[in-house]
């Protein structure tokens, strides 16, 4: 079974911090081959020093990253995507300020050869509560909120602590299947943003090793979990993606209760669970902030669901 190429799908409205937070993503790559999908060049401003090579169509980027621009075209892009050699390993696909990328996500999954990693929306502490309430804007950006799986609260340095706390309050009640993670320029672990790439290799991270900038390092948190025994994978995904469990992310290969190893990828709270092609290591790798991650939910969720393939099979 070949393996599909995850799509990170990237909206907000203009001006919410979507090109910087793409660039941080290219500084950030750690060697991931990353191929970006833009309307438009001059919607995404790729930083001049990341910049290799131009053609009409291409923007070759250092290590190994490209450019693309799709105009009106977005499945035939994303089809010559898939189609490269050598492969990328990641695609990030930006939106226009007015797009739904809910929408752009579901015809994504309509490609053989692409997954779905997530929908991030990025919405700008200073701006989006009046961007929500304008007559004009307000319904496309209240449903790229309801949208989203995970929801950045960017240019969170521009407002007190206390606007900050009312706005992380009204997002939940926006955006309730995501969760939110504040950022300054656009600065979140790309293992939060895109999952953690060791897990397609096979090799589980271990506890604590998420790279982020020092004054975003204490905030968020990782936690490994090696599982030997077949689970019920369908209800563990299910109970990751609960909110008491405190996770952003969470990746893993498991063995189902037939033995067949099945990749697990969990993000805001939607869940999935594929056949996994090839041989790997079990475990799961989990992401959440700091003061959330409940350690003990995953572990509880991991046993009833071990427990569950122990009770019908006596």
């Amino acid at each position: 079974m070949a393996k599909r190429v995850p799509v990170t799908v990237i909206g907000g409205y203009l001006g919410a911090g979507k090109t910087t937070l793409v660039n941080h993503l290219l500084r950030n790559a750690a060697g991931r081959r990353l191929a970006i999908l833009v309307n438009d060049f001059g919607d995404l401003p790729i930083d001049a020093d990341l910049i290799e090579a131009q053609s009409d169509d291409l923007i070759s980027i250092a290590g190994g990253c490209v450019c693309c621009s799709f105009g009106s075209d977005l499945m035939g892009a994303l089809m010559k995507i898939v189609e490269r050699r050598p492969a990328p390993e990641h695609v990030l696909l930006e939106t226009s300020g007015v797009a739904l990328p809910g929408s752009v996500a579901r015809s994504v999954a309509l490609i053989a050869g692409l997954s779905v990693d997530g929908v991030v929306v990025l919405a700008d502490a200073e701006t989006v509560r009046a961007r929500a309430d304008d007559r004009y804007m307000g319904d496309t950006i209240t449903r790229q909120l309801a949208e989203a799986d995970l929801v950045v609260l960017n240019k969170t340095d521009l407002v007190d602590e206390a606007v900050n706390k009312t706005l992380c309050e009204w997002l939940v009640k926006s955006a309730p299947q995501a969760r939110v993670v504040k950022a300054v320029g656009g600065e979140v672990p790309i293992e939060v943003l895109l999952g953690k790439r060791e897990l397609a290799a096979g090799r589980l991270f271990e506890s604590g090793s998420i790279r982020a900038a020092p004054d975003t390092a204490s905030t968020y948190a990782s936690a490994s979990f090696e599982v030997p025994a077949p689970v019920d994978v369908e209800k563990f995904a299910r109970s990751l993606a609960d909110p008491s469990c405190g996770l952003l992310r969470a990746k893993g290969v498991l063995r189902d209760r037939a033995g067949r190893l099945k990749t697990l990828h969990v993000v805001g709270t939607r869940s999935e669970v594929t056949p996994h092609a090839g041989e790997s290591t079990t475990g799961i790798a989990c992401i959440g902030l700091r003061a959330l991650l409940d350690r003990a939910a995953i572990e509880r969720a991991l046993a009833e669901a071990t427990t569950d393939i122990l009770l019908s099979n006596p």
